[in-house]
């Protein structure tokens, strides 16, 4: 028996032979194909088509997942793909240096073509904290410098900048943010006048965690840009969530998390570092290419588990086939749906914009004289529906936060209301 008939009789058994692997999948991709076709001139309709695309996610009965934001579930294709690879990676180690490294090179391109970016401008870390942390550490910056950061970042954001202050004796400065600022010229503003010639670089997020402000990058960079000043971005919400094109954004360094909106396994970040920007980074970790050209230069870190990035391979193709346009327009309703039935319930207050320019998929709230706990216990209890607590009382963002990916309905969000218009009641 010659080589790869053996591997495949070793593969064969419980797990799916790449023929097997490549019909099933093919048969969710039609799937949606026709449903793609058939509701062709509906921008974002409600009930079949979405119904349809739930069915593609391993759910159990009657679970309700807006919380997204935290952790995402895989859809079937993307779960089966990683599973035949870890499958084929146990039975033949053989093929995870001679045979996975070309696959691994598509899946680049593919990662590049997805975010507007080149092939040599994208590199795959663990997670959005991980290329947060390479541009922090890296970035070439000397004593008295500024970072300048605004008042609403993730800790992911934050403390690889106070290393390097204690480290290196590098200044932050911050940006106050509403909690909804009111527009885009309000939060600019906020950055111009916290600029002064010892700022080196600005570090924001692009999806805010605490709030579910979208971050106008575009316009910051232009302005940062004009003063040489490096912008990096922490989007761990983005992909999946937003159409993005790091090339219309201009901005220099941009990482994210795959695994909350994108439908890809935990254990993968992406991250992008624009090529003129390039040589004013340091690597993180130094290993064999740490010296090279282009991003990969970024993610030396030896052997890694290569059907995660198989998996999102797959789960880029899973948001290919049903359009990044079509599934940004389907998060903005069901979250605008959200805002607007929210406005008309007593004693609550919005954190997140209603402007979807500045806000996207997540949605953050509080009730008056409730502790946010409370709202999160009670719609699980009652409808098995999953959120979670979020923000501080130091600047008035604590609340409750809410996802609304693809595979929710408005339905789901009429339950989430009724449960917390039924507490605001009991509160009144």
């Amino acid at each position: 028996m010659d080589r790869r008939r053996f591997v495949h009789s070793l593969i064969g058994g419980s797990a799916l032979s790449l023929a097997a692997l490549h019909r099933l999948n093919a048969g969710v991709y039609q799937s949606i194909t026709k449903l793609n076709q058939k509701f062709i001139r509906d921008n974002s309709p409600d009930g079949p088509y979405w119904d349809a695309i739930r069915n593609h996610f391993f759910f159990e009965d009657d679970f309700i997942m807006m919380n997204n934001g935290t952790l995402g579930p895989m859809p079937k294709p993307v779960f089966e793909t990683l599973m035949h690879y870890f499958k084929h990676q146990a039975a033949n180690p053989y093929d995870g240096y001679a045979y996975f490294p070309k696959l691994k090179s598509a899946v680049r391109q593919k990662i590049a073509n997805f975010i507007g970016a080149d092939n040599d401008e994208v590199a795959v870390l663990r997670n959005t904290t991980e290329g947060m942390n390479v541009i922090a550490s890296g970035l070439k910056m000397e004593a008295g410098d500024e970072v300048l950061l605004s008042s609403q970042e993730h800790p992911g954001g934050t403390h690889p900048w106070r290393m390097r202050a204690e480290r290196d004796g590098i200044k932050i400065t911050y940006a106050e943010l509403g909690a909804p600022p009111k527009d885009v010229d309000e939060i600019l503003t906020a950055f111009e006048k916290a600029i002064t010639p010892r700022t080196k670089a600005i570090s924001v997020s692009h999806t805010v965690y605490i709030t579910g402000l979208i971050f106008p990058l575009k316009e910051l960079c232009e302005i940062a840009h004009e003063k040489g000043i490096f912008v990096v971005a922490d989007s761990a919400h983005g992909f999946g969530m937003l159409e993005l094109n790091m090339h219309n954004l201009a901005i220099d360094a941009f990482s994210t998390s795959p695994y909350k909106w994108g439908g890809a396994p935990t254990g993968l970040g992406v991250f992008y570092i624009k090529k003129s920007s390039q040589d004013r980074v340091w690597p993180l970790v130094a290993s064999s290419g740490w010296d090279g050209e282009g991003a990969e230069r970024f993610e030396t870190l030896g052997q890694r588990a290569d059907p995660l990035l198989f998996a999102l391979g797959e789960a880029i193709e899973f948001q290919k086939r049903i359009g990044k346009d079509r599934i940004e327009r389907r998060i903005k309703t069901l979250a605008g749906y959200l805002k607007q039935e929210l406005q008309k319930i007593p004693k609550i207050r919005l954190h997140t914009p209603m402007d979807p320019y500045i806000s996207g998929g997540l949605t953050a709230l509080s009730l008056e004289g409730m502790d946010p706990q409370e709202i999160v216990d009670y719609v699980r209890e009652k409808y098995n529906i999953v959120i979670r607590t979020i923000g501080r009382d130091r600047d008035n963002t604590r609340g409750i936060r809410v996802s609304t990916n693809i595979y929710i309905s408005m339905k789901h969000i009429d339950y989430l209301l009724e449960g917390i218009a039924y507490l605001a009641r009991r509160k009144a």
